[in-house]
C-alpha cells in the first residue's frame, strides 16, 4: 500500500534541492558582484545586499521547510495546491514550491475556517519529528473546510507543536499562529499597536513575527530605516535571538533600553528615591527649561572686521534672528548652527552690496571663524553637551523649586558635586536624563519600527527615550501590567503609549494561553486582586500540566531533589529563587553533579520573558519580601513553567496565594 506521505517527502526533497540551488546562485552573485558594479560604492552596497541574501537562504535541516498545504477548489486559485513554509522557494522555472508564510495568499492558511473557507477545500498540517539528523515528516492532518470540518485547537499536530519541550532558545511559531495572533502580526507598518498579553499567550512571538512580516512586506523601506527589538535584559535577548534568523531575517537590531541610551559609563548608584525621581517625566520639563536659559538676547550690535571692510549688524536684527530660531524650536545644536548661518548670510549680503560680487565659500567659512562672530554666538546660543546640562542640573537643582519640593531637590542634589561633567560618576538613572538632554540638543537616530517587549516595566522617561528614536516610525508594544516589577511600572497602557509619542494607540488583549498549563495559570490568577492593575484573568487551553505545592524542612536539599527528579523527564529545568538565595542553590546544584546544560539556577529578577518545561520555585515568601513589588515578581516567576511547576517552601506561602 502506498504511503500517503511519500509524495510529500518527494516534495520536501525537491524543495530542499531548490533552496540549495538558490543559495548557490546567491553565493555566485556575491563572489562576482564586484565585476558588475559600476563603482566602489555600488560594489559595497551590492555586496552587502547579496551577503544578506546568502544568509537568509541558509537551510537548517532541523527546521521543516513547510508546515502546511492549501488545496483550493474555488476562486482564482481553484485547482491549485500550495505548500506553506518559513521562506519562499521556487523551482528553476520560477514556480513556487513553498510559499513564504508572510505572502498574502498564505494568510488563508491562518484565517480560513469552516464558516469562511476563502476558497480552500483542504487545509493540511504536517507533523515533524526532529532528531539529530534533522527534521523528517511524521504525519499530517487534513481539515476539509468545504465539508465544514475544522479542528482548531483540537488538532493533534497543533497541540504537539505547542507542547513540544522547551530546550534551547525560543522558537518561531509560524506553524501554530492563531487567527487572532495573525491579525496582529499582519497589522500595517504605519499602525502602532499595544498588546496586553497574559502569560503564555504568545505576545513575544507575535511581536517578533510582526517584525518578520513587516520586513517582508516593506523590505526596501525598512532596509533603510531598520527594525529594532528592545528587550528587558541580555538573557532575554539571547533567548529570542534565534527566532528572526530562523524566519530568514538577519538584519534586525536587538538591544536593551540601557544599551540603547548608553552615552556614559555607568559606575554609580542612586538611592531608590533618587532613581524613581529621575525617571519622573517632570524632569524632562525641567531639563528643557534649564536648556532654554542658555539662550540669551543679544545686547550689542555685531561688528566684524574683513580686511579694509567693516560689516555691522544691528542689535535689533540680531534679536530677530535669535527670536526666529527660538520659535522654530530646533534641537539646541541645530539652533546654534541656524543662528550662525543667518548671521553669515546677513554679512554676505552686505559684502555683495559693497564689493559688487559674491565672495567665495572660503570667505563665508573665514567669517564664521572670526573672533567677533564666535564671541557673539557663544554669548547668545552657547554650545552645551548633554552631560554638561545634566551635570549643571544635578549640581544645583534649586532653580526647579517651582516644580519640585524641597525634599525632592535635596534627594536629587549631589552631596559633593564633581568638579566637571567628565569627572562625574554617573548612575543608570543619570544615563536616562542624559539621553533626554541629548534629545533636546541633537537629532538622534530613528528606526522604522520598534518592537518593545516587557513594556510594562518602562518608566515615562525611558518611554520618551524610545519615542525619540521612533518619531516617524511605528512600534509594537508587548507586555502584561500584572508583571510590572520596577518601581515605576505602568498601571495603565494609555499613559505608556502617550509617553511613547503615540497617544490613542489601540490596546489589544490576549487572554487565552497556549503555553502555560491551566493549573499554573489558575494559581497565578490568585495574585491578580493584590496587584492593583486592571487586567482580565488569564485562561489556558493546556490541561496537561502539573502543579505541586510542597512544604519542606530543608529548602536547598528539597530544591536539588526536585531538580534531580525533573531531569528524568524531557525538557528544560529552572530553579528560581530570590536573588540572595541563588549562590547557595547554585553551589548545591553543582555539588550534586546535575546536568548544567539542562538545569538553570535563575534569580527571580532575571526570569521575566523566559520559559522552561519544569520550574521549581523556592520560597515564594522570600521572593515577595525582596522588593517593593514582590507580588508582581512572584506572578512572573510562577508563570515561567510550560509543563510542570513545583513550589517548595519552608515558610508559609503569601496569604493571597495560599487562599
Amino acid at each position: 500500500m502506498t504511503d500517503p506521505l511519500d509524495p510529500e517527502r518527494d516534495h520536501l526533497v525537491r524543495s530542499r534541492t531548490a533552496l540549495a540551488r538558490m543559495r548557490r546562485h546567491a553565493e555566485h552573485l556575491f563572489t562576482t558582484g564586484d565585476q558588475v558594479a559600476g563603482d566602489a560604492y555600488s560594489s559595497e552596497t551590492l555586496g552587502r545586499t547579496l551577503r544578506q541574501r546568502v544568509a537568509e537562504l541558509a537551510d537548517d535541516p532541523r527546521a521543516p521547510l513547510f508546515f502546511g498545504k492549501l488545496t483550493f477548489d474555488t476562486g482564482e486559485h481553484a485547482g491549485n495546491r500550495y505548500h506553506v513554509g518559513r521562506r519562499h522557494i521556487t523551482d528553476e522555472a520560477g514556480d513556487p514550491l513553498v510559499l513564504d508564510w508572510r505572502a498574502p495568499l498564505s494568510r488563508t492558511f491562518y484565517q480560513a475556517s469552516a464558516r469562511d473557507p476563502q476558497g480552500v477545500a483542504v487545509r493540511r498540517r504536517f507533523g515533524w519529528a526532529v532528531g539529530t539528523s534533522g527534521a523528517t515528516l511524521s504525519g499530517f492532518e487534513d481539515e476539509h473546510l468545504d465539508r465544514g470540518e475544522e479542528l482548531g485547537t483540537a488538532s493533534r499536530i497543533l497541540t504537539e507543536e505547542i507542547e513540544r519541550p522547551r530546550v534551547g532558545p525560543m522558537r518561531d511559531i509560524v506553524a501554530t499562529i492563531q487567527p487572532e495572533q495573525d491579525v496582529l502580526v499582519r497589522a500595517e507598518l504605519d499602525a502602532s499597536i499595544a498588546v496586553q498579553g497574559a502569560p503564555g499567550t504568545g505576545k513575544t512571538a507575535v511581536g517578533l513575527h510582526r517584525a518578520a512580516y513587516l520586513l517582508y512586506a516593506h523590505r526596501e523601506r525598512l532596509r533603510r530605516s531598520k527594525v529594532l527589538v528592545l528587550g528587558p535584559n541580555r538573557a532575554f535577548l539571547r533567548y529570542i535571538e534565534a527566532v528572526l534568523p530562523a524566519l530568514g531575517e538577519v538584519d534586525v537590531a536587538q538591544s536593551t533600553v540601557d544599551e540603547l541610551i548608553a552615552r556614559v559609563e555607568v559606575r554609580g548608584t542612586d538611592t531608590p528615591a533618587a532613581a524613581a525621581l529621575k525617571h519622573d517625566p517632570r524632569l524632562a520639563v525641567i531639563l528643557r527649561r534649564r536648556l532654554g536659559q542658555y539662550v540669551r538676547e543679544p545686547e550689542d550690535p555685531l561688528t566684524v572686521t574683513d580686511g579694509s571692510w567693516r560689516w555691522r549688524i544691528s542689535v535689533d536684527a540680531l534679536r530677530r534672528i535669535v527670536d526666529d530660531v527660538r520659535r522654530e524650536d530646533p534641537p539646541h545644536a541645530l539652533g546654534r548652527e541656524r543662528v550662525l548661518a543667518r548671521v553669515i548670510s546677513m554679512l554676505l549680503r552686505q559684502a555683495e552690496a559693497k564689493r559688487g560680487d559674491s565672495p567665495p565659500e572660503t570667505w563665508q567659512r573665514r567669517m564664521a571663524r572670526r573672533p567677533e562672530v564666535r564671541a557673539f554666538l557663544d554669548h547668545v546660543w552657547p554650545a552645551v553637551t548633554p552631560e554638561e546640562l545634566v551635570f549643571a542640573f544635578l549640581s544645583d537643582p534649586s532653580p526647579a523649586a517651582g516644580m519640585l519640593t524641597e525634599a525632592e531637590i535635596a534627594t536629587l542634589a549631589w552631596a559633593k558635586p564633581p568638579r566637571t561633567a567628565k569627572a562625574a560618576t554617573w548612575s543608570a538613572a543619570d544615563a536616562v536624563l542624559i539621553d533626554e538632554a541629548a534629545g533636546l540638543i541633537e537629532r538622534l537616530p530613528s528606526y522604522g519600527h520598534i518592537v518593545i517587549d516587557e513594556a510594562q516595566d518602562l518608566s515615562p522617561m525611558q518611554c520618551r527615550a524610545i519615542a525619540r528614536r521612533c518619531e516617524h516610525g511605528s512600534f509594537t508594544l508587548l507586555g502584561d501590567l500584572a508583571q510590572g516589577t520596577t518601581p515605576w511600572a505602568s498601571r495603565d497602557w494609555a499613559d505608556t503609549v502617550t509617553h511613547l509619542g503615540k497617544p490613542g494607540t489601540p490596546v489589544v488583549p490576549l487572554t487565552t494561553g497556549f503555553r502555560v498549563p491551566a493549573a499554573v495559570v489558575e494559581l497565578a490568577n490568585r495574585l491578580l486582586p493584590a496587584l492593583d492593575v486592571a487586567v482580565p484573568p488569564a485562561r489556558s487551553l493546556r490541561r496537561d500540566g502539573t502543579l505541586r505545592l510542597a512544604p519542606v524542612t530543608s529548602l536547598v536539599e528539597a530544591a536539588v531533589d526536585e531538580a534531580r527528579a525533573a531531569l528524568k523527564q524531557e525538557g528544560s529545568v529552572a530553579l528560581i529563587a530570590a536573588d540572595a538565595a541563588v549562590p547557595a542553590l547554585a553551589a548545591a546544584v553543582e555539588a550534586a553533579g546535575l546536568d548544567a546544560e539542562r538545569v538553570t539556577v535563575l534569580p527571580a529578577s532575571l526570569a521575566k520573558g523566559l520559559e522552561y518545561d519544569h520550574v521549581i520555585v523556592a520560597e515564594p515568601a522570600d521572593i515577595v519580601a525582596a522588593e517593593e513589588r514582590g507580588l508582581h515578581r512572584l506572578y512572573v516567576v510562577l508563570t515561567r513553567a510550560v509543563s510542570r511547576l513545583v513550589v517548595v517552601h519552608t515558610r508559609p506561602l503569601p496569604a493571597v496565594l495560599a487562599a
